[in-house]
């Protein structure tokens, strides 16, 4: 399969994708209930598309293409409502975050597609192991070699949106000391990471058709980098984020970066280089173990920066671009998380919870509470 064309798109929309945890209604272990809720859901009219993930006990919404963050928020709001309301039929409930607490990999089941079970069969345990849940945000370009320009522009702001979204501090049952575990999963793929330093069409493709001839790789499915072109889309696909706890979170993080892909385009603060990957995995390792409470290092000038004052810089920077993208609401939300150490970033809610009810499905319970709207103690 070649890489085909790229399909030029409106600039800066959104399309946004999560993956959620399907639970029962007993322990609140993971439940591999995928199929059957699929069923119900289909027969539903939403502006979002529900499909399978790769095991059963996973499902993913994506929106359609949004312009504005309200536009995100109308239509995670919509499905999220027809998906809780349909697992409540089957005695199941839904919940965001980007790691199970509790549930044994070695119970799940492949969920029953030819590309799920090639998969399995290529990576073994890890496919099982790749129970974890992440948000995906693509960003919409007019070109491609646009596209490839702002996925490298891009990469200094990896570690910001693994802090914000980060919340997956417990595997199997124990405290990882992570704020984001979920990425150490998909770190152990072979074609996961950064992509190549490529910033035209061409030169990618030559890159790509290299990769196809050894027999590694059939299309951009079979990449897992942390931000990879999708040229069907016509747009740009980050993919670090957890899950978020709430459609609110996710909507505001997908709004941040919306924000600040247009600040880097319209503005061109730096033109992006294959030395700023320099300290690009010391720092992702950064925002997943410490969160807003990590140092990432400035590949220009080798300064140490904490994360959540970068943060608050980047959101005064992009200030003009979310008026003009009618993002302030979403930006609004994550300020207020950036003034809460204690619980304004979903791992430390999780821990919170923990602390407070000593049992993980207790939590669990708590988090399909918190997804649903409900407010909780």
């Amino acid at each position: 399969m070649s890489l085909g064309d790229f399909a030029p798109s409106r600039a800066f929309t959104l399309g946004v994708e999560l993956e959620l945890q399907i639970v029962n209604r007993h322990d609140y272990d993971l439940a591999p209930g995928a199929a059957d809720l699929l069923r119900l859901t289909n027969r539903r009219k939403l502006a979002a598309d529900v499909k399978p993930e790769i095991t059963s006990s996973m499902i993913e919404l994506s929106t359609g293409i949004c312009e504005r963050h309200r536009d995100v928020i109308d239509q995670l709001h919509e499905v999220r409502d027809a998906l809780v309301e349909d697992a409540g039929k089957l005695n199941l409930r839904l919940a965001g975050g980007g790691t199970h607490a509790f549930q044994d990999w070695s119970r799940r089941r492949i969920f029953d597609t030819p590309r799920f079970k090639q998969v399995s069969q290529l990576y073994g345990y890890l496919s099982k192991q790749f129970t974890v849940f992440g948000q995906h945000v693509h960003i919409g370009c007019p070109g491609p070699d646009e596209a490839l320009w702002l996925l490298h522009a891009m990469n200094r702001f990896v570690p910001h949106v693994i802090a914000l979204s980060a919340s997956s501090p417990y595997v199997q049952g124990t405290d990882t000391g992570f704020q984001s575990a979920r990425l150490n999963s998909v770190f152990a793929f072979p074609l996961s990471g950064r992509a190549p330093f490529h910033l035209t069409w061409e030169a990618f493709k030559v890159y790509f058709e290299k990769m196809r001839r050894t027999g590694v790789v059939e299309s951009m499915k079979d990449f897992y980098w942390d931000i990879r072109p999708k040229p069907e889309f016509g747009t740009i696909e980050v993919r670090v984020m957890d899950t978020p706890l709430t459609v609110e979170r996710a909507a505001a993080i997908a709004a941040y970066l919306q924000c600040v892909a247009r600040w880097l385009v319209k503005e061109r603060p730096f033109e992006p280089q294959e030395d700023d990957y320099l300290a690009y995995t010391y720092n992702r390792f950064q925002a997943c173990r410490f969160g807003l409470d990590g140092e990432v290092v400035d590949p220009t000038t080798a300064e140490h920066r904490p994360l959540r004052e970068l943060i608050r810089q980047t959101i005064d920077a992009v200030e003009m671009h979310a008026i003009e993208l009618h993002a302030e609401r979403g930006l609004l939300l994550l300020r207020q998380a950036l003034a809460d150490p204690d619980t304004g970033t979903d791992a430390a809610w999780l821990r919170a919870a923990q602390a407070r009810e000593q049992y993980l499905p207790e939590v669990v319970r708590q988090q399909c509470l918190r997804f649903e709207g409900v407010v909780t103690p």
